[in-house]
């Protein structure tokens, strides 16, 4: 028998958060690449006193249930946290913990090389040349659009969509942006951005990028109609949520040429299969949700991960809590 705390680590993540969790905790940690199965992840949390899940791990009330109620904390290795029921875990005053601020930059360089392979057709480039297409210079071969000088509709201006903002403003880009709240004069002046309503950006920008939160207001944001409404020579990026955009009325735009291509790290669903009609268009642009994978990030990710849970199991508060209410 120990006294250690007992938790579950839903998968293998850096150890320069996984060292931390096994000298302090008595750890289960799931071993395979995939994410455990939901029968396989209900068993493992019974008991547990801390749980550090992944956006694959559904936090709901039946995995309260069956965790049991010695269950101190929920760490989730994320910034976003969709998958978890907060207000159960509130209910329940269990804290849920997340990554915020450390993936801000990595995040806006994915964004930004996913605007520039988009653009300037660097994947249908690389597949052109492996299937032994490439025969010559051709004035007309894969143009597309320049960077510089375009203007760009960002959509949430957070920290990651002004780190975006930093980045396009080195091109030369003219920069649109649209939130919830509009950002002070300084910032904008700061940032060369101008606020536009949602309608109004997507008319206008050669390319928008998504980085809005997953909410029942963000769902279906992206739709056929505001599809419709973007330029037939407009670039779509998202690396925020899959399902801030109709993926059905996405394939339709790309395939009747709408719009002229998207690049996407979060698809819905995700992962895409195999066979999906967006995987054989040339115009779309996929990659696996990669958007913090960098070797430093994932790092700083997996300590904040770790930090949080270990405070929960001490019945410390967390240093990162999503719901800091449970603490009075």
């Amino acid at each position: 028998m120990t006294d250690r705390p007992r938790v579950f680590v839903a998968r293998v993540i850096p150890e320069d958060g996984l060292a931390a969790i096994r000298a302090g905790c008595d750890a289960e940690i799931w071993p395979d690449e995939l994410p455990p199965p939901r029968a396989e992840l209900l068993r493992a949390i019974e008991g547990c006193d801390g749980v550090l899940t992944l956006l694959t791990d559904r936090v709901d009330d039946e995995f309260l249930d069956r965790a049991g109620p010695q269950l101190k904390v929920v760490s989730n290795f994320a910034v976003g946290f969709d998958n978890v029921d907060v207000a159960a875990c509130t209910r329940r005053a269990i804290p849920v913990g997340n990554t915020p601020g450390v993936l801000t930059e990595t995040t806006a360089d994915l964004a930004f090389a996913l605007l520039m392979a988009a653009a300037r057709r660097v994947a249908e480039g690389d597949r052109y040349v492996r299937a032994g297409r490439w025969r010559t210079w051709g004035p007309m071969l894969l143009l597309g659009p320049d960077v510089h000088g375009a203007t760009l509709g960002i959509v949430g201006f957070g920290r990651i969509g002004q780190a975006v903002a930093r980045r396009a403003a080195g091109f030369g880009m003219h920069i649109l942006y649209h939130d919830l709240q509009r950002a002070d004069e300084a910032l904008e002046r700061e940032l060369g951005a101008t606020y536009r309503p949602l309608e109004d950006l997507l008319g206008e920008a050669d390319v928008v990028t998504l980085h809005v939160n997953l909410s029942e207001e963000t769902r279906g944001l992206i739709d056929a109609a505001r599809l419709r409404s973007m330029k037939p020579t407009a670039i779509l990026v998202n690396t925020a949520r899959g399902p801030v955009v109709d993926t059905g009325a996405l394939h339709e735009a790309l395939r009747d040429g709408l719009i002229a291509a998207a690049a996407l790290d979060v698809t819905d669903p995700e992962p895409l299969p195999a066979d999906h009609p967006l995987l054989a268009l040339d115009n779309c642009l996929v990659v696996p949700h990669i958007a913090s994978a960098s070797r430093a990030t994932r790092g700083r990710m997996a300590a904040m991960a770790a930090a949080n849970l270990l405070a929960g199991v001490r019945g410390e508060r967390l240093p990162t809590p999503v719901n800091p209410e449970v603490y009075g």
